[in-house]
Order: structure tokens, then C-alpha cells, then sequence
């Protein structure tokens, strides 16, 4: 078992950021949308944007961790056509740039009074940008947006590995489900 990439395949590192962070993403958004319908007697009032901020956060690192990863690493050669290819290229670029954007408003948003972001209980990520007019407001129209576009993405995204396989029987996802 491969653990880095190689031109024909991902190796197990790539593998694993790319679906951990795709399962906590889509988590996120399922807790995200359940959590601004609570009300204030909701046991999971507190509990589920404190869960919802942490788990953020985890993502923002491993967010960091694939960036430094992909610059540092071969890219497997891309398979399909040449527009296919840009596609690609492209919508790997935007889910890159709105995953920042996501986790930068996040940060905004909840920092937005001044008060650092507790992850777990375990330590606080200091707030360092705050006190601007609205601030809270527009990073969460920011951050809802911005999400929604990388849930649309990501839906045309997972389509595409699915035409790769059953349509053009190439090798695009079975490189991303086990290294080989």
C-alpha cells in the first residue's frame, strides 16, 4: 500500500484527506442546518454550534495539511478529454479557494464579539479580527453561501467520478478509493 501519490494513483495520505475532510464537510452542513433551527430550551442549543465551531476548525487544520500536501506531492496524470482536464483542474481550485472562505467566515462569525473560539474545551483559538460594523451578519452570509456553492460543486464533483466510472470505465475513482 502506497502512502504517497504517484502519475498513475493517490497514495493512502491523499486518499484519506480527501474523504475525511469530505465526510466532516458534509457533517458539518447536516449540524449547520439542524442547528439554527434549535431553540433556546434545545439541550443541543449550546452543544451543537460549540460541536459545529470545533469540528470547523479541525477542518480549517486539515484544510492547511492538504494544501501543504498537494504542493508538495505528485499529481496523479489526469484521465478524460482535454476540457475534462481543465474542468477538473478548475473545480479543484474553487473547492480549495471556498473552503477558506468557509472557514474564514466561520472564524469571523464566531469571533465576531471579540471572544476567542473554544475547541473541545481543550484550548481557545484567540480572536484576532473583530469589532467591524455587521461583522457577524455578513460572514454568515458569507459562510451559508459560500457552503452552498461547495455542496452544489460537490454534488457535480461526485456525478463526474461517477461518469468517469460507469461511462468511460477509467480508472478516475478507483484511484481515490484505495491506493494502489
Amino acid at each position: 500500500m502506497k502512502l504517497i501519490n504517484n502519475l498513475q494513483s493517490y497514495g493512502l495520505i491523499s486518499i484519506l484527506l480527501h474523504w475525511i475532510m469530505a465526510v466532516l464537510i458534509l457533517g458539518l452542513f447536516v449540524l449547520g442546518e439542524y442547528m439554527v433551527d434549535l431553540t433556546y430550551y434545545d439541550p443541543w442549543y449550546i452543544k451543537a454550534p460549540n460541536f459545529h465551531r470545533s469540528l470547523g476548525v479541525v477542518v480549517g487544520f486539515l484544510f492547511i495539511c492538504r494544501l501543504i500536501w498537494r504542493i508538495k506531492s505528485i499529481r496523479p496524470n489526469v484521465e478524460g478529454k482535454q476540457w475534462e482536464k481543465s474542468t477538473a483542474l478548475a473545480v479543484h481550485r474553487l473547492f480549495y479557494v471556498l473552503i477558506a472562505i468557509i472557514c474564514i467566515s466561520g472564524y469571523l462569525i464566531t469571533t465576531a464579539d471579540g471572544q476567542g473560539v473554544s475547541i473541545f474545551n481543550w484550548f481557545t483559538l484567540p480572536a484576532t479580527l473583530y469589532g467591524f460594523n455587521n461583522q457577524e451578519d455578513i460572514a454568515g452570509l458569507v459562510h451559508e453561501w459560500s457552503t452552498q456553492i461547495l455542496l452544489i460543486l460537490a454534488a457535480l464533483h461526485g456525478i463526474a467520478a461517477l461518469k468517469h466510472h460507469f461511462i468511460n470505465r477509467d480508472s478516475t475513482l478507483r484511484r481515490m478509493l484505495r491506493p494502489k
